[in-house]
């Protein structure tokens, strides 16, 4: 079992950095580590090993290509687990991981389950290892901005929020023979609507205390309900609402609404007679909108500085898995509703 290197120890050194997964996103990874300058990839694995020499053949003539997950963990050149594979096999690799002494950078979702949520939880808090949960729209400009607005007071008191994921995915993603699978994909709130749940909770700066959903097959070509939506309730009284829907016919779409006691924020505009006592129309912000499905259009720069930071700063992040954990567990209560029909689920699920 490795010990995770101590954070006087990388600060004098790039960070080596193992890619693990060599698709679509773990392309876009790659490019923000090495982008880095306090970071190195090392290291490519997947389960496809053309993948991974394609991949490595990028990022430099260090970087070994391992056949073998049990090979990227006994390298000691590794200090940062990049997870990128498939959804089931998350949590397995990031507990392995964790185990190991390696931080983690783990895409979403990070397990399927709420055993394994929870295994993989206290698995990094077990080990002192740092990690960081992809919901790369935290470091997106326009959240950015809305988080400034909300901590001012521009809108007082929050009373309701609305955040859904609409992005019609079907055959031409590459990843579509295993997303729309209930063993891999899993649900649409865990394989992408998460991001949209993981908004809802960042914005709020609350905890969900009850949900009830429902959910629709769409156009019957995934094995589980691909259309959800679900009505939630915060700890402070505050209302909200949540989507995601891949069976439709639209271009991607993430819709933000924050309606408070003294104004509202709509996406990028606002209306706040606190900041503006002459207004008499909406305001809009012009700013970088998370308006693209594309790997390429996300902040992973921001992400990846932030957890190197982390690191070497021996600090929590405020993406950590242990915060991600509670985003899980909205979806899984959202899953458990919509499955029993619409029934209310109460939090937390442990």
């Amino acid at each position: 079992m490795g010990t995770p290197r101590a954070a006087e120890d990388v600060r004098d050194r790039p960070l080596g950095v193992a890619i693990h997964g060599a698709g679509w996103v773990a392309s876009a990874h790659a490019a923000s580590w090495r982008k880095c300058p306090q970071a190195r990839i090392v290291s490519v694995s997947s389960r496809r090993v053309e993948s991974a020499r394609r991949l490595a053949e990028l990022c430099g003539p260090e970087c070994r290509v391992h056949e073998r997950f049990e090979d990227v963990l006994e390298d000691d050149r590794v200090d940062v687990v990049n997870v990128s594979g498939p959804h089931h096999v998350h949590a397995e690799q990031g507990i392995a991981a964790a185990e190991a002494g390696k931080h983690l950078l783990m895409e979403k979702p990070m397990a399927l389950t709420l055993e394994e949520c929870r295994a993989l939880r206290d698995a990094v808090a077990r080990r002192g290892v740092k990690s960081v949960v992809s919901f790369v729209l935290r470091w997106n400009p326009l959240f950015e901005t809305l988080r400034a607005l909300l901590q001012q007071g521009a809108i007082g008191r929050l009373l309701h929020l609305e955040v859904d994921y609409w992005h019609e995915i079907g055959p031409w993603y590459t990843g579509w023979e295993w997303i729309r699978t209930r063993a891999i994909g899993r649900s649409a709130m865990l394989s992408a609507g998460c991001h949209a749940v993981d908004a809802l909770r960042w914005f709020a700066r609350d905890e969900v205390a009850e949900v009830a959903a429902f959910s629709s097959r769409g156009l019957g070509r995934y094995e589980y309900d691909p259309n959800v939506v679900a009505i939630v309730k915060f700890h402070g009284g505050a209302t909200g609402k949540t989507s995601a829907a891949f069976d439709c016919e639209m271009p991607y779409a993430f819709n933000i609404d924050l309606l408070g006691a003294e104004g509202t924020l709509r996406d990028n505009r606002i209306w706040s007679r606190k900041l503006f006592p002459g207004q008499t129309g909406w305001a809009a912000v012009p700013t970088v909108l998370p308006d693209s499905g594309a790997v390429e259009h996300h902040p992973f720069d921001a992400e990846v500085r932030h957890l190197v930071e982390c690191i070497r700063e021996d600090r929590e992040s405020h993406a950590s898995i242990a915060d991600a954990f509670r985003t899980h567990e909205v979806c899984l209560a959202i899953d458990r509703s919509a499955a029993s029909g619409g029934a209310p689920v109460k939090l937390p699920l442990e």
